[in-house]
């Protein structure tokens, strides 16, 4: 028998300053049986850190030639392309060649992660959007997920700022330089 995906219901309250978004959010994620709750959680996070009009949760895990989380123009084009992880050079090659604009959030090492795109071949590789969302943040996150949470999330400056429950936790996202 297959498994199924496990449905989380977030109730959010994004408060975004450094892009004058202030939204209150109701997500229905479903969480494929591959994935962690860690890639979970950073995919709900990215989702955030990116809301704009057009962007949505695509099949992700379920279908390897989509990103994590799409952003579509009003014709249907992909503009943003989203992916959670360590995708490897060959996925982010085919990405930039699809979307205008590529970006990598990513819950593991940044410093691996880094040295396995050395040297690889990426189209607008200069242009590639890599960020690594504060590991200490991902696990607090994780060890309070619910099938149905509900939290307030403030971003200012790349810094995090969650309120859930009586619990406040903060943590950085990352730019990572992939020259350094």
């Amino acid at each position: 028998m297959a498994l199924t995906a496990t449905i989380y219901n977030f109730d959010i309250e994004l408060t975004d300053t450094d892009r004058q978004v202030y939204e209150s959010l109701a997500l229905r994620v479903a969480r494929h049986p591959s994935e962690s709750e860690e890639y979970l959680v950073t995919r709900v996070l990215a989702y955030l850190l990116e809301f704009s009009d057009g962007i949505a949760f695509s099949r992700g895990v379920s279908d390897p030639d989509q990103p994590a989380i799409v952003v579509r123009d009003l014709t249907g084009a992909t503009s943003v392309w989203i992916d959670i992880g360590t995708p490897d050079a060959a996925r982010l090659h085919k990405a930039s060649k699809t979307a205008r604009r590529v970006v990598v959030y990513t819950h593991k090492d940044p410093a691996q992660f880094l040295k396995q795109l050395d040297g690889e071949r990426i189209h607008r590789a200069d242009a590639l959007e890599l960020y690594a969302i504060d590991r200490v943040l991902v696990s607090a996150l994780v060890a309070r997920l619910e099938r149905r949470v509900a939290f307030s999330l403030s971003i200012a400056d790349r810094e995090l700022y969650v309120s859930i429950g009586a619990d406040n936790l903060a943590g950085a996202v990352v730019r990572l330089n992939r020259h350094a």
